[in-house]
């Protein structure tokens, strides 16, 4: 875990809770990953990270190229994070609040990385399957990495699936070792 994830949570939890009591979960959620996407645009971290600009230069920037769609509250974030020189934190917030949004729907996000491309008949079929062993509904998101050689590997939480042959091959050589 990075040291910016650690810094983010705190803020995180303080805008879930906040948008949690006002109901504005999914406002919350665009206005997140709208700051976060201003910052992590190339060239952001200079500009950021500059002496020579002041926060609220930096603030003012960022509302700009939001094209005025911050609300006050966020304005009000930017600002505390711009205290501190914390702008830095956005990405890692804004995917912290996800988790927690996704968790407080009953929702939870997972990972299967295959070999080869899978049909969607064989996605449902594994969605379906977590979401009867987990009891909450499961959103995977698919990759394809071609060195686990055939299988499939789903990570969801701190649940992980190894149903691939480059895992097999390992536990056949940890064993015979």
């Amino acid at each position: 875990m990075s040291e910016l994830t650690t810094a983010a949570r705190p803020y995180a939890k303080a805008v879930f809770e906040l948008a949690e009591s006002s109901g504005a979960l999914d406002t919350w959620s665009e206005q997140l990953s709208a700051m976060a996407s201003i910052v992590s645009a190339e060239g952001s971290a200079e500009l950021l990270n500059s002496p020579k600009i002041n926060a609220g230069q930096k603030i003012d920037t960022i509302k700009e190229l939001a094209n005025g769609s911050l609300n006050d509250q966020s304005v009000n974030l930017l600002k505390s994070l711009g205290e501190n020189n914390r702008f830095a934190l956005l990405p890692d917030m804004a995917s912290l609040f996800e988790t927690m949004k996704a968790e407080s729907q009953g929702e939870v996000e997972g990972e299967i990385i295959a070999a080869a491309a899978m049909s969607d008949a064989q996605e449902s079929a594994i969605v379906t399957a977590l979401e009867k062993r987990l009891g909450r509904k499961v959103k995977l998101v698919t990759k394809i990495d071609e060195t686990l050689l055939g299988g499939a590997v789903i990570r969801v939480g701190d649940l992980v699936i190894d149903g691939s042959l480059h895992g097999r091959f390992q536990s056949m050589k940890a064993a015979m070792s």
